[in-house]
C-alpha cells in the first residue's frame, strides 16, 4: 500500500485529501504543522511527500529540506494555490531537484492520478515491506 504524508496548515484540504486519497486506496498520514510533521517524521516510512509551499513557522520548501536530511531517497509534491516562480526557487534552492508541483484547488482523482503517475517512476518502498 502506498503511504503519503500530506502537510497543510488548511485542515480542511489536509481532512480533504486524506479521506479522498484513502478511498483510492492510499494510507494517508496529515499534519497541519509543519515543525509537528518534522518532529514525527520517519525514515523510510512514506513513499511520497504532499508539502504545501505556503505555511506559517516554516515553508514547504524549508520543510522538505530538513526531511531530506532524515530520509534523503523521499519523492515529493509540491502543494500551492499560488503561481511558482521557478527562477526565485531555484536561488533560494538551487540544488532543489523536484519537478511535481500541484495546483489547489484539484479534484480528488486528479491528484491520485498525479500521485501515481509520480510514483511510477519509483518503485514505493511499503510494496518492500508488505511482502
Amino acid at each position: 500500500m502506498t503511504k503519503i504524508l500530506i502537510v497543510d496548515d488548511d485542515s480542511g484540504i489536509t481532512l480533504a485529501f486524506k479521506k479522498g486519497l484513502e478511498s483510492d486506496g492510499f494510507k494517508v498520514d496529515i499534519f497541519n504543522d509543519p515543525l509537528e510533521a518534522l518532529s514525527n517524521f520517519e525514515a523510510s516510512k512514506y513513499d511520497i511527500l504532499l508539502l504545501d509551499v505556503r505555511m506559517p513557522k516554516m515553508n514547504g520548501f524549508e520543510l522538505y529540506k530538513e526531511l531530506e536530511k532524515i530520509d534523503n531517497g523521499i519523492k515529493v509534491c509540491f502543494i500551492t494555490a499560488f503561481e511558482v516562480y521557478y527562477e526565485a526557487l531555484r536561488e533560494v534552492f538551487p540544488s532543489l531537484e523536484v519537478e511535481c508541483f500541484i495546483r489547489k484547488p484539484i479534484e480528488i482523482a486528479s491528484l491520485a492520478k498525479k500521485i501515481k503517475n509520480e510514483l511510477n517512476v519509483y518503485k514505493p518502498r511499503s510494496q518492500n515491506l508488505d511482502r
